[in-house]
């Protein structure tokens, strides 16, 4: 409240001392802090009487209401954007793929089962022999090295 130091407070009690007297002295200043006191007091009730008359009770709590409330939406905005932007993610993954695979669809027909032929190719390529000619055929190319 005020910046007084330890070396103000010396000069004051010896001015105090030297004007007053030391008999008087103590009882004096006795005096002044219970005076102090009282108007420390008498302030305090002063401001508690003018808090309750404007009802800063209430509105100290409807503005920490309102905080919270705040706080609890932008908690609520943050679980909606944390749990809608796996599902964003996912939707655009599936509709990517959904894309191609009809972009594909529509430019070449796909091939039946057993049947290995292209469009720019006019020779059939011949299903795969089985196993057992295969190693045949592979005995064959070993002995000609």
């Amino acid at each position: 409240m005020f910046d007084i130091g330890f070396f103000e407070l010396l000069v004051i009690a010896v001015v105090g001392l030297l004007v007053i007297g030391p008999e008087r002295l103590p009882e004096t200043i006795r005096g002044i802090l219970l005076t102090i006191g009282r108007v420390k007091r008498g302030l305090s009730n002063t401001r508690q009487e003018l808090e309750r008359q404007i009802g800063a009770d209430d509105i100290r709590r409807q503005l920490h209401n309102e905080e919270i409330m705040a706080r609890l939406e932008q908690t609520r905005q943050d679980i909606d954007h944390t749990l809608n932007t796996p599902k964003a993610i996912a939707d655009d993954i599936k509709s990517s793929f959904d894309g191609s695979a009809t972009k594909n669809a529509g430019d070449e027909p796909v091939a039946e089962a057993g049947e290995n032929t292209r469009k720019d190719d006019k020779k059939t390529i011949q299903p795969a022999a089985p196993a057992s000619q295969a190693a045949a055929i592979s005995a064959d190319d070993n002995s000609e090295i």
